[in-house]
């Protein structure tokens, strides 16, 4: 056996050079044998060569990490070691292949250590058993494999183990068989066998070996047939699965209805583990969930826990078609999946939640995590051209502008033409692997579109710049609108296909029909998508008898910053009267930046100068809260239209960041929000108070949104009196809803009241893991002073495990969004991060180059912040053994 050496750190991977796999797999069979101290693992792949192959005469290339090679039989026949070659993450057989146009097996035999895997990636150990996460490339930790996605094969997989420690054997698609077994040493042991009738790509394999209680249910689809469903938790946890039941049954129900997509297997599973470096994994008809997406009890979830259930579980059950029956050809097409189906779980949001509400908030999102992406190291287009390290790629870029260029597409399609184009999609491509240009293509044919252009948003980085400029002609009856779009950095960019949904409101607030010049006079839209195609145009809308007010990008129709000079009273208009809810929601929002930039800006250069605030932003809050349980009101939408953008939204507004300006900045709004709206916001707090039992629905979610930020404004007016009120409703709540909202807001305040609060919570809540990362959370992104130092004890207490990623992201993740105290002028925030990450790094990499991710926009910051945070990104960098997934992250952001 020879053994050759690649320096797998630094290769770069690139659209531009792939080629189709030079072997296909056509059926696997696998064994799994558990023993106290060891897996092994026994493959059979029925293999062929590839006709499209480039290269008819390659070798066969397996990949494979951390496996203990048994041994290896082509067509039976034992292969010595001289007949194949083991490399870095290899393996290699040439001349012992039969012939180029025969078919053959392969047989494996590797023993892998799980329990050993802190990683988290292939198999590995948690608490209950032993689960996987194979998405992107963790399969090639369990065998030997052609570990990439447009390699498909049909799988059976056998599982062996001890009934009383492993009594749960699961594996893809559905049981074929199972029974008692003795092995050599007399050991009474069980066996199941499962069988995936669809081919698949190996990242959505899974296998689970456990002790878990199970939830058990059905479904009758559209079409009669039945479909076992199980949900498996942790024991103990069964009275905290049936809303994530109810959210899978809902989800099938929609799929079927908005898509006419039915679930093809006999059985489905979730299987929920306190240890994943994910949310979830949609493995066919096996979905592995981080528990923070399946478990739920009033005293334990959160509404927004809640909203995430309904969400996550439809993400990943959407993912049944969209992403596992049509896959990615490759990983440069990943939001070819993510992205879609983000949409998809977006569209099921809407309808069963707040529709208003939930593009809010999906706004709110991407522009706090993907604008600054875009903007920053880690730029890249929709669609990838190259990478590093593909789980650094699963990124805000992928996933939320991924869904935003599809929701485009419906947009300029109609909701019946984008089903069309679905519909045509699954019919072309189902049990293929494709591309984004097949996706497109298929939207383009089912409606007679050319989208040619359209494509340039998944080959393009960076987020558009649309400027508008408004002219009315009086005595024209006219009024002109003028776009531009561009690229940052990129002059000469070619123009992208951006659908512009536009309104023009009357000196009354209400829409004007909107008939451009030209058309013939008829009956016109109040609300039209207008379609920017060059790098300027002109619209021309006519019979306007008084100067509009121009309501533009309704519902968010375009992932773009639009630079439009609206006058604060044009903004206070549409923030009263818009009829679209998001252009309502995004003028409050507008204006509360003009005022929060403008403050941040004076404080910097008058730090002696109190901020004045204008009468008309509290006049204008104060109409929306009168209206919030007005006849036809919405709490929710209130509790929306009165969060204050934030200070990472805030700061990417700025040349230069100042995070302690925007700090004071965003509480000196606030105080005076609550004291000119104390009267009302008591009188509302109090007429919020909760009348009954919780209940997991929107609009009672909605008036505790609003109730908590009534108590947010009263404290920010007057902390004495506002954390009394905390304190007792803390100390009086039923639900966790209003608990946490309590503790939150104490946890800013260094005050027995919050010592107490923090003290009882973790008393009763110690043994619930998920409770506990609440409690990591709130200190850790408390507004004190004294944040870092709190954090820092907080690594060394029982209850913080830097192995268990949902504990890492509440408390050093949550510390890193933390904008002011992160982003300390001292540089403490800075080398504390640095610290941390280096030290998981040894442990789980792909976690550990998320917490990397908050170091890529210190550019932006003073010279004095910047010389701190370069000292601990070059620190990280001169690590010799760091991880090419945190050293592609670290060498990014040092450019």
């Amino acid at each position: 056996m020879t053994t050759h050496k690649t320096d797998a750190s630094t290769r770069i991977h690139r659209l531009a050079d792939y080629t189709p796999p030079d072997f296909l797999v056509d059926r696997v069979d696998l064994d799994f044998d558990f023993r106290d101290d060891a897996v092994v693992v026994s493959a059979t792949l029925a293999l062929r060569r590839n006709p499209q192959s480039a290269a008819p005469d390659a070798p066969l290339v397996l990949d494979g990490e951390a496996l203990e090679t048994l041994s290896l039989a082509i067509d039976g026949i034992d292969l010595p070691p001289e007949r194949y070659t083991l490399g870095a993450g290899t393996l290699v057989i040439d001349d012992a292949l039969p012939g180029a146009a025969a078919a053959f097996t392969l047989r494996s035999v590797v023993r892998i250590r799980p329990d050993q895997n802190t990683q988290l990636s292939g198999l590995y150990r948690s608490a209950d058993g032993y689960f996987t996460q194979c998405e992107a490339q963790g399969f090639r930790r369990i065998t030997w494999f052609p570990d990439r996605p447009d390699v498909m094969a049909r799988f059976t997989v056998t599982l062996h183990a001890d009934r009383e420690r492993l009594p749960v054997l699961l594996a893809n698609g559905n049981p074929v068989g199972s029974g008692e077994e003795t092995d050599a040493f007399g050991v009474s042991r069980h066996w199941a066998r499962w069988e995936d009738p669809f081919p698949k790509p190996s990242y959505l394999f899974a296998v689970v070996a456990a002790k878990l209680d199970v939830l058990r249910d059905h479904f009758v689809t559209a079409s009669g047939r039945r479909v076992e469903l199980a949900i498996y938790v942790e024991p103990g946890k069964l009275d905290q699965c049936d809303h994530a039941m109810a959210a899978l049954k809902q989800s099938m129900r929609w799929d079927e209805e908005r898509f006419g997509l039915e679930c093809d297997l006999d059985h489905y599973m979730i299987v929920a583990v306190g240890d994943f470096n994910m949310g979830a994994m949609e493995n066919k008809g096996l979905n592995i969930f981080n528990t923070k997406y399946v478990l739920a009890r009033a005293d334990l979830a959160t509404d927004l826990d809640y909203e995430g259930i309904d969400r996550v579980v439809a993400h990943e059950y959407f993912h049944n078609w969209t992403g596992n029956r049509v896959t990615c050809r490759d990983w440069f097409q990943l939001s070819l999946k993510e992205g879609l189906t983000v949409f998809r779980d977006q569209e099921f949001g809407a309808d069963v939640h707040q529709p208003a509400v939930s593009r809010i908030r999906e706004v709110r999102i991407l522009r706090a995590t993907q604008y600054p992406e875009d903007a920053g190291p880690m730029r890249h287009p929709v669609r990838p051209s190259e990478y590093q390290e593909i789980n650094n790629f699963y990124t805000a870029t992928v996933y939320q502008k991924g869904a935003e260029v599809v929701r485009m597409l419906q947009t300029l399609l109609g909701r019946e033409g984008f089903r069309a184009g679905m519909d045509l999609y699954f019919a072309r491509h189902d049990g293929q692997a494709v591309t984004c240009e097949d996706f497109v293509a298929a939207m383009a044919d089912a409606n007679g579109a050319d989208l040619k252009q359209f494509m340039r948003w998944y080959e393009r980085a960076g987020t558009p710049r649309l400027k508008a400029c408004g002219e009315y002609d009086a005595q024209a009856r006219r009024y002109v609108l003028t776009l531009t779009q561009s690229m940052p950095d990129d002059a000469a960019a070619e123009p992208l296909c951006i659908p512009v949904v536009v309104g023009l409101l009357g000196p009354d607030g209400a829409d004007l029909p909107l008939r451009l010049s030209g058309e013939e006079k008829h009956e016109a839209p109040t609300t039209r998508t207008l379609l920017l195609k060059e790098s300027s145009q002109q619209f021309v809308f006519a019979d306007i008898d008084a100067p509009p007010v121009a309501s533009l990008l309704r519902g968010f129709s375009a992932p773009v910053h639009l630079d439009f000079a609206q006058p604060d009273v044009e903004l206070a208009q549409r923030m009263a009267h818009d009829s679209d809810p998001f252009n309502r929601w995004e003028a409050g929002q507008q204006l509360a930046t003009r005022l929060l930039l403008g403050a941040a800006a004076r404080s910097a250069s008058e730090p002696t100068v109190a901020d004045e605030w204008p009468d008309s932003f509290a006049v204008a809050a104060a109409r929306i809260l009168d209206s919030a349980l007005a006849p036809g009101g919405d709490p929710a939408f209130a509790a929306e239209a009165l969060a204050l953008p934030s200070e990472a939204t805030l700061a990417e507004e700025m040349a230069v960041v100042d995070p302690d300006a925007l700090f004071t900045a965003r509480m000196g709004l606030r105080a005076f929000l609550g004291q000119r709206l104390r009267e009302r916001l008591e009188t509302l707090y109090e007429k919020l108070a909760p009348s009954g039992p919780y209940r997991p629905l929107p609009a009672d979610a909605g008036r505790r949104a609003l109730r908590s930020l009534c108590l947010d404004l009263i404290t920010a007016a007057d902390p004495d009196a506002g954390c009394a009120l905390a304190a007792r409703q803390f100390a009086a709540a039923d639900n966790m809803s209003d608990q946490y909202a309590a503790l939150a807001l104490l946890a800013h305040h260094d005050r027995p009241e919050a010592a107490a609060a923090l003290a009882e919570f973790h008393a009763r809540w110690q043994k619930e893991a998920l409770a506990i990362d609440k409690w990591l959370l709130v200190q850790a992104t408390s507004r004190r002073p004294d944040t870092l130092s709190v954090v820092r004890r907080l690594t060394k207490h029982r209850d913080f495990d830097l192995r268990n990623p949902n504990k890492v992201y509440s408390l050093l993740r949550g510390f890193g969004a933390n904008h002011v105290r992160f982003h300390a002028a001292d540089g403490t925030g800075y080398r504390f991060m640095a610290e941390q990450t280096l030290a998981l790094d040894a442990i789980n990499p792909q976690v550990a180059a998320r917490l990397a991710r908050a170091f890529d926009r210190w550019r932006r910051f003073d010279a004095g912040r910047q010389a701190h945070a370069r000292q601990a990104l070059e620190r990280l960098a001169g690590n010799a053994s760091l991880s090419r997934d945190v050293s592609e992250i670290v060498g990014r952001a040092l450019g």
